[in-house]
C-alpha cells in the first residue's frame, strides 16, 4: 500500500479513538465486567488446584496469571468490525465504501485500531493495574518475554480484526448475522484459550486446534508472557500467528472483492 493510500486511512484511527470517547457508560461497565470475569476464574482455578499442585504444567500462580493476562489483552484486541459491517448492510451505508479512495478492509481495521488505542490507554492499562493488585499476578519471566508478549498481543489484534472482517462480510449475503455473532463469541473465547488453556484439550483435537489460528489469539501471548514458550518454540508460535494473520487478511480482500457485487441497498 502506498503512503498516499495510508495517509487518509490513518484518519480512521483518530475517528475510532474519538468514537470510543462517546460511550463512557459502556467503558465503566466494561471495566467492571472484565474484573468480574477474572475474579470468577480466580476462584474456579483455586478450587481446581486444591486437588493438584500443577495442572497442564502450570502452578496456581501461573494459572491465575494466565487468566489475568488473557482477559486483560482481550480488552485490547476486542473489536466489533463484524457488527459494524452488518449494521452498514442493514442501513444501506455499505455501498458508500465502493466510492471511497481507501480500501474497505483498511478503513475498518484502522478504525478498529483507533478504538484499540483508546482501550490500551484507558481500558487495558487500568484493568491490568487493578488485576495485578487484587490477584497477585506474576510479572513476565524476563524482559525478552515481555517484548515477545507485546508483539504477540499486537498480532492478536490484527488476527481478530481479520476474522471479524470475514464474519462481517457474511452479512452481505445473509443481511443479518446476529446468530453468527453470538456463536462466534462463544467459539473464539473457547478455542482461543481464553476460557481454559488450549493444552487442556484432549488429543487429537489439541493438535488440530494448534494448527488453526484460534490459539494464537490468547494462548500464544499468555504462553510467551509466562515463559512457557521460549527460543525456537516462541519463534515458531509467532511465525504461525503472523502467518495466519496475513492469510486471513488476504482472504478478506478476496471475499470482499467477490461480495461487493452483491451489495444491495437496505433501509432508508
Amino acid at each position: 500500500m502506498t503512503a498516499i493510500a495510508i495517509r487518509p486511512a490513518l484518519s480512521f484511527v483518530r475517528i475510532g479513538f474519538l468514537n470510543m470517547l462517546a460511550y463512557r457508560a459502556r467503558y465503566y461497565v466494561g471495566v467492571m465486567t472484565y474484573l468480574f470475569n477474572v475474579a470468577v476464574y480466580y476462584f474456579i482455578w483455586r478450587a481446581v488446584f486444591r486437588e493438584s499442585a500443577t495442572v497442564v504444567g502450570m502452578t496456581l500462580p501461573e494459572m491465575i496469571t494466565y487468566v489475568a493476562v488473557g482477559w486483560t489483552i482481550r480488552s485490547f484486541y476486542f473489536n466489533e468490525i463484524d457488527r459494524d459491517i452488518a449494521s452498514q448492510v442493514q442501513e444501506g451505508r455499505l455501498a458508500m465504501n465502493l466510492i471511497r479512495p481507501v480500501n474497505f478492509q483498511t478503513v475498518m481495521i484502522f478504525d478498529a485500531a483507533g478504538q484499540s488505542a483508546f482501550r490500551a490507554a484507558l481500558f487495558t492499562a487500568p484493568i491490568g493495574i487493578v488485576v495485578v493488585l487484587l490477584f497477585r499476578v506474576q510479572p513476565p519471566v524476563s524482559l525478552g518475554a515481555a517484548g515477545l508478549f507485546l508483539l504477540s498481543a499486537v498480532l492478536s489484534f490484527f488476527l481478530v480484526a481479520a476474522i471479524n472482517f470475514l464474519v462481517g462480510l457474511i452479512a452481505i449475503r445473509t443481511k443479518s448475522i446476529l446468530g453468527v455473532l453470538r456463536a462466534k463469541y462463544l467459539v473464539l473465547e473457547l478455542l482461543s484459550g481464553l476460557l481454559i488453556p488450549t493444552t487442556l484439550f484432549p488429543q487429537p483435537f489439541r493438535s488440530i486446534l494448534f494448527a488453526s489460528p484460534f490459539p494464537h489469539i490468547n494462548f500464544t501471548p499468555a504462553a510467551l508472557y509466562l515463559g512457557k514458550a521460549a527460543g525456537g518454540e516462541a519463534a515458531r508460535l509467532l511465525l504461525l500467528q503472523a502467518g495466519w494473520t496475513v492469510v486471513l487478511l488476504a482472504l478478506g480482500q478476496v471475499v470482499w472483492r467477490r461480495s461487493r457485487h452483491r451489495i444491495t441497498i437496505q433501509g432508508g
